[in-house]
């Protein structure tokens, strides 16, 4: 991996109350959706990953084994473990998160009484 490639942001925080794994899927599969891991890359091992961020290192194939599930990375035995390079599989995976947000929009909304174009006009409203 290239030394000013991040696999996860330094300032990345565990949250406690979800297991560690899926916050680690979740930020790397933006940084990747988002191009900041380039298609290509080559990642850390899972034992350097583990130590790099202090975690147990089945925490961490897990992780890839999640990734490699989504179709986001492929791993070569005695190669490594790569982003894909497939750009329609990445193109599937920024929707799911588009999609998810707008989700997470509209629940919120609800929560107070709104919908999302309530909420969409009120923010024009403060802008």
């Amino acid at each position: 991996m290239e030394e000013s490639l991040e696999l996860l942001p330094q300032q990345f925080q565990i949250n406690p109350s979800r297991p560690i794994y899926e916050q680690f899927v979740e930020a790397i599969r933006g940084r990747i959706v988002t191009g900041l891991i380039p298609l290509g890359s080559r990642l850390p091992s899972v034992r350097d990953l583990a130590a790099d961020r202090g975690v147990n290192p089945t925490t961490t194939a897990r992780t890839y084994q999640e990734l490699e599930r989504m179709g986001l990375i492929v791993t070569y035995r005695g190669q490594g473990t790569f982003v894909t390079r497939e750009q329609d599989v990445i193109g599937e995976a920024r929707k799911e998160m588009i999609l998810e947000a707008v989700r997470q929009f509209k629940a919120a909304g609800a929560s107070l009484g709104l919908s999302a174009e309530q909420m969409l006009q009120f923010d024009k409203e403060e802008s």
